[in-house]
């Protein structure tokens, strides 16, 4: 996953999948603003402590929680002073700071500090640095002469693709040059190779998620650029270009207008498009385009066919071969639809509600991307049109969210077998809430937090740290911007939490979750400690990195979690006023020294929640048992650590279905029942000149379900026959009948005219059933929606892409669609 940390007045925000979707894993953005800057020059003076929400002061405390302190012992502070490495930015005057890691356990870092308007800045004789640290940032080198010290576009940042390749674009006036510059190198920025690009590139260049020298940009006029030798060369393909994605192989998609120019307001009168062949040949896959998008095994598109029109969703799941619309609600102008997450088994979509709500619904898909199921009413989404849905990566099917619920109040809740079905979140063990309290549960803070401020971070979880989550939070009734929120931590994956740090905080995950790191969060004031925990942040010892504060801007360590080294960054004011950027390293594999051994590991149950259960730990089909450090164990995973498991079967439950289309769980029982205005299980609809029906009891198997035997629904059928027209079935083998001849002239006029009239009656009754199973499509599909037909198509030839950050699964670019109605 991408972060981009961005520090604004002093606090540090995290964006998951925003700037740095354009710049590849592992880029930070710091920013040191006009604010923080007065915030130094005044920093003798007091001031009121504003930390929380926006425009609240002295936010009360929640229920009361002892976090578990260690003090550090003489030799293990002497041990990580002779192992802390600062280094000082002397006379650096950008106001922003972007860090890459580039490579895989190279340890090689490129800073580019720049400022945010570097063509002013150009003319007064400013320029941008780039630095370069090989030892995992404990040392940085000046190498700005590499790239003839130009000015590098902050917006473009630093662009790291599969491999070693590194591409940075100058800053370049469009008047008075044919082109772009770009520097790009192979050797994670030990040299650099100077290019004068054939146009202006209006977004950052995108890699294709597999072979770094096949690139594709969009020049400021709309054209479509592709070069399949690293950006050496390069050729336009198309005009008139919207937007683009990678698919999988090397399809790309690519939405462009009628003529040869895009305008803002032509969204809605867009084409679809896609080359198999790097630009040779083109296929229209749609007109009428919105915007599209692609994700997981899916290429999803909106379309308007009129302008006053509602949008419709449209899926493929085989690179636009076919597709079909999706059984969800239409979408006005006014409304969006947002891609939530998604991989190649299903996908989380949220519909928004008609109106000013800051809420919608939920639905998750089949696996064809084409029947869409409730999930989730009264889903959060603030008017920012960004949503607090989170994947907790650390064990297989949680998603965290929350809800506006009718009384007004923001509340959490937390599915644990990929959206089938929503609970709240336990309370803490070691927090009360006292008598007061009607309904004590833990409520997570997310990205509707995060932009007002509340919280510097969301929800941290690793595929690499089973079970692990980190997450700032408050225990009440509902989430309040009165409340000081507070850090927590659960061990398994969301079931249980525990109180574990007072206060805000910065936080990274590292040691394959053998070590979290802490910083707390400090909207005014400067930071000199940093804390950690070897336990799972059951206990916490804490550090001082610097004997000189400065004011902080951010966290940042290797991706992957493997790493054992973390840097802080920030910034304080030198003897002229001012400020210079500084980066503290800290190594604490000279802390932890000894290597894990089979002894430091436990065999542990996933979802293991209910001891004398068969089912215990059934979820999603399976039985899951990790192999997992133990929490009293103190050594290093090690760079080779990889994730062991071993998985068995379980028997079917009505949990592991979701109810179908037309379908709904009853609040009472955990049968899933039809709508009530449906009269029958049977419906038809004509589709492309064939007949599809399709019966079903109401259940479908949640994608990526494994179960086996068990509970066993009658799951959907499907016969297809041209419209009109029934299978006849073939007669026995030994059955005889009688056959009668018409031989005469009359007899055969008269034969002719009764099957004339017979088939117009046949004709017309069937035109009239077909309708009336169109009318029982759409009367019995919740009528406040208009729902399209269907057309089932087969999942095949596809990839698996990383929403959140716009990366593919082996954790290189991809560019995703940047509408509103489809990317949140």
């Amino acid at each position: 996953m991408t972060w981009t940390l961005v520090v604004l007045g002093g606090v540090c925000v995290l964006l998951l999948g925003a700037e740095g979707r354009s710049r590849g894993r592992g880029t930070v953005t710091f920013r040191r603003s006009q604010q923080d800057e007065s915030q130094e020059r005044e920093r003798a003076r007091p001031r009121r402590d504003t930390s929380g929400s926006s425009g609240i002061s002295s936010p009360s405390h929640g229920p009361p929680f002892t976090p578990c302190r260690l003090p550090l012992t003489p030799a293990q502070h002497e041990v990580l002073d002779d192992n802390t490495h600062e280094t000082g930015f002397n006379g650096d005057d950008g106001s922003y700071v972007i860090l890459t890691w580039v490579g895989d356990g190279t340890g090689v870092i490129l800073v580019l500090s720049t400022i945010s308007a570097p063509l002013k800045s150009f003319l007064e004789g400013g320029s941008s640095r780039l630095y370069r640290s090989t030892d995992y940032g404990k040392s940085f080198h000046d190498i700005s002469h590499r790239i003839n010290h130009t000015f590098i576009r902050e917006e473009f940042g630093v662009s790291v693709g599969p491999g070693s390749s590194v591409i940075l674009t100058a800053d370049t006036a469009v008047v008075d040059h044919p082109g772009g510059i770009i520097f790009t190198s192979t050797d994670a920025g030990a040299t650099f190779q100077f290019t004068q690009l054939p146009f202006h590139l209006a977004q950052p260049i995108t890699y294709h998620f597999l072979n770094p020298d096949y690139l594709v940009a969009v020049s400021i006029d709309g054209g479509l650029w592709l070069s399949l030798d690293f950006g050496a060369k390069w050729t336009k393909v198309y005009d008139g270009v919207y937007s683009f994605s990678w698919g999988a192989g090397i399809n790309l998609f690519f939405s462009c207008s009628r003529v040869d120019t895009v305008e803002t307001d032509e969204r809605g009168d867009l084409v679809l498009k896609r080359t198999k062949d790097l630009g040779k040949t083109f296929t229209t896959i749609h007109e009428d385009i919105y915007s599209f998008g692609y994700i997981g095994a899916f290429l999803f598109f909106s379309v308007m066919e009129d302008p006053r029109s509602p949008r419709v969703m449209y899926f493929s799941s085989d690179q636009g071969e076919t597709f079909s619309r999706a059984l969800l609600p239409s979408a006005s102008t006014e409304q969006f639809y947002s891609i939530l997450d998604g991989d190649e088994d299903m996908l989380f979509m949220h519909v928004d509600n008609p109106g000013d709500t800051f809420f919608g619904t939920m639905y998750t898909s089949d696996d064809r991307g084409i029947l869409f199921s409730k999930s989730l009413e009264r889903h959060l989404f603030d008017g920012q049109r960004k949503s607090d849905f989170t994947n907790i990566t650390s064990l297989r099917g949680v998603y965290l969210t929350n809800k506006l619920d009718v009384d007004g109040r923001i509340r959490s809740v937390i599915s644990f077998n990929r959206g089938g079905s929503w609970r709240q979140l336990n309370k803490p063990e070691n927090v009360d809430c006292g008598d007061q309290v009607k309904s004590c549960n833990l409520h997570i803070h997310g990205e509707h937090s995060r932009i007002n401020k509340v919280v510097p971070m969301v929800a941290l979880s690793e595929p690499t740290a089973i079970g692990l989550v980190i997450a700032h939070g408050a225990v009440g009734d509902s989430l309040s911007s009165s409340q000081h929120p507070d850090v927590f931590v659960s061990s398994n994956g969301g079931y249980n939490w525990r109180g574990t740090l007072r206060g805000p905080h910065h936080y990274s995950i590292l040691n394959s979750g053998g070590l979290i790191v802490a910083v707390e969060a400090r909207r005014e004031g400067q930071v000199k400690t940093i804390k950690f925990s070897t336990d799972e942040g059951q206990c916490w010892k804490s550090y001082n990195f610097t004997e000189q504060p400065f004011f902080f801007a951010g966290l940042s360590s290797e991706p992957g979690t493997k790493a054992m080294n973390v840097s802080v960054w920030g910034f304080r004011p030198e003897e002229d006023g001012q400020p210079m950027w500084v980066a503290v390293t800290i190594d604490f594999q000279s802390l932890i020294t000894r290597e894990c051994h089979d002894q430091d590991y436990k065999e542990w149950l996933a979802h293991s929640i209910e001891e004398d259960s068969e089912r215990n730990g059934c979820v999603l089909g399976v039985k899951e048992t990790y192999r997992r450090l133990k929490k009293q164990s103190v050594c290093r995973n090690g760079r080779g650590f990889v994730v062991s498991k071993k998985q068995s079967p379980c028997l079917c439950t009505r949990e592991d279905y979701l109810c179908d289309y037309g379908y709904y769980r009853h609040v009472n029982t955990s049968e899933c029942v039809r709508q009530p205005s449906a009269s029958n299980k049977t419906l038809e609809a004509c589709l492309n000149g064939e007949e599809d029906e399709l019966l079903t009891a109401g259940y479908r198997r949640v994608p990526s379900d494994r179960c086996e035997g068990g509970f066993s629904p009658l799951l959907a059928v499907q016969t297809v026959s041209p419209c009109g027209v029934k299978p006849n079935p073939s007669p026995p083998a030994n059955s005889t009948s009688s056959v009668t001849y018409f031989d005469t002239p009359r007899e055969r006029l008269v034969l002719t005219l009764v099957c004339a009239g017979a088939g117009l009656i046949v004709l017309v009754a069937v035109i009239s059933a077909v309708l009336a199973a169109r009318r029982v499509v759409y009367r019995d599909r919740a009528p406040v929606y208009r729902f399209s037909n269907l057309r089932i198509q087969d999942d095949d030839n596809c990839i698996t892409v990383d929403h959140e950050s716009g990366t593919s699964s082996n954790g290189t670019a991809c560019q995703q669609e940047s509408d509103d109605d489809l990317i949140e």
